[in-house]
């Protein structure tokens, strides 16, 4: 695959690191061999200064059923890197109504919120949240509860989600989706798959199979679709695909590069990066019209445009400095503003859903971590400490956030907090690339 500039561009887009693999010029020759298994989910660290929670096993959910609710809603608030649940075996006792409840017991094991309720017959998941210390109770829900496995996990994520809420005031992302790349085979043999899954790593599902390339997956607002880059006989190509029926579209295919989409706020237009005028620069293209418009004007690569959450602004990575940087640029186009100077390279941003920081890959003398950049301290804060962390990408509710980190099989997926507090690893066997964490979901 060749740009019509030549080798030089191909040269300097390589010696970005494997962070610009987003990029559709770059050749995706560093996967393996990988399945296709549930992600396995591995927490470590936080716990010390983790909120002691129980989640009590619900009434009338029993051992033998598919679906363990209370273990789902307690693996979730772990996961959440503020929550450290009670071990069932260390409990005193399991309430099923607020009569059952008493609050000595659970003071004296030093637990701070219990969840218990009951899994009823009419299909409804009954709930209570009790701070104990306060003797108060914040909560108490009937929620429908089919009994198909998968709707029940997602009942399962809706307990968390309010839990999580009554508890910190912030939106849990228990029911939200993630989106991810894999391969298998290596050389001629290699087969790629574009995969969605819960934010637990449960249900994935393949959405797209290719025997060329695929990169740069991107939601849609109302998480209904995904935008990404494809390949066809060694093209590239910018697609979109819906996610329920598995309908696609390709949007764009010039020649050069077709890479890095980014869907704007209202979900009418995509940032991408483009080649077939002179170099890789960015344009806005309206998916309505088709029409595309050229932002950025530039002998240096310009590439990874990520919209502000307002739509009014641009952050995008570029090396017409001399490095990759970030920059920033008026959505109606404008001189670009260089946001970061500190650190060798600074790559792959995008905003947190408040719009106040930006998370990014930062190249250090220890190579490459996951990042936050504050914009109005002008501050950057890692979040990591591996050699070769990509790709990352905000939960929906700003508090953690997702990327690609080298294990000890590959590259797998992990999640860390914005106060760099609790890490979790995703694994399967083999490689997994270029995750991306879904808006909250409208309706399923």
């Amino acid at each position: 695959m060749t740009h019509p500039t030549g080798a030089p561009i191909a040269r300097r887009i390589d010696g970005w690191s494997r962070c610009l693999l987003s990029m559709s010029l770059v050749v995706t020759a560093l996967f393996a061999n990988v399945g296709y298994a549930q992600l396995e989910i591995t927490v470590r660290g936080g716990t010390e200064r983790a909120i002691p929670i129980a989640v009590v096993p619900l009434q009338g959910n029993n051992a033998g059923d598919p679906v363990d609710v209370s273990r789902i809603v307690s693996n979730n608030l772990e996961r959440s890197g503020l929550f450290d649940p009670l071990p069932r075996e260390d409990m005193l006792e399991k309430p099923a109504t607020p009569e059952d409840l008493s609050l000595r017991n659970w003071r004296t094991l030093g637990v701070e919120y219990v969840v218990f309720g009951q899994l009823r017959a009419n299909n409804v998941v009954r709930f209570h949240l009790v701070d104990v210390f306060k003797g108060e109770r914040l909560m108490a829900y009937d929620m429908p509860a089919p009994r198909q496995v998968e709707q029940l996990r997602y009942t399962a994520h809706d307990v968390s989600d309010l839990v999580f809420k009554g508890i910190t005031g912030n939106q849990g992302v228990f029911n939200t989706r993630i989106a991810y790349v894999t391969s298998t085979g290596a050389g001629d043999n290699q087969r790629f798959r574009l995969t969605v899954a819960d934010a637990d790593g449960y249900n994935p599902r393949v959405l797209v199979r290719s025997n060329e390339p695929i990169m740069s997956p991107a939601w849609s607002p109302d998480a209904r679709q995904l935008a990404y880059v494809g390949y066809a006989n060694g093209r590239s190509a910018i697609y979109t695909i819906d996610i329920a029926s598995g309908d696609r579209r390709r949007v764009i295919s010039e020649p050069g590069i077709n890479g890095s989409p980014a869907w704007s706020p209202d979900g009418s237009k995509l940032a991408i990066t483009l080649s077939y005028e002179e170099n890789p620069d960015i344009y806005v293209l309206d998916l309505n019209s088709g029409q595309k418009r050229r932002l950025t004007t530039h002998w240096g690569i310009d590439t990874e445009a990520a919209w502000s959450p307002d739509g009014e602004r641009l952050v995008f990575t570029s090396d017409r400095g001399g490095a990759p940087q970030i920059y920033r640029i008026s959505a109606s186009g404008g001189s670009p503003e260089r946001l970061t100077f500190d650190g060798r390279q600074n790559l792959r941003a995008s905003y947190a859903p408040n719009g106040e920081k930006l998370v990014l890959v930062h190249q250090s003398d220890r190579g490459y971590q996951i990042a936050l950049y504050d914009l109005q301290r002008d501050a950057i804060l890692p979040l990591t400490d591996g050699r070769l962390d990509e790709s990352p990408s905000f939960a929906p509710n700003g508090q953690l956030v997702i990327y690609a980190t080298k294990g000890a099989s590959g590259t797998e997926l992990a999640t860390v907090t914005v106060d760099a507090r609790v890490r979790q690893n995703l694994r399967q066997a083999g490689n997994v690339r270029e995750p991306v964490w879904s808006p909250f979901l409208d309706a399923r």
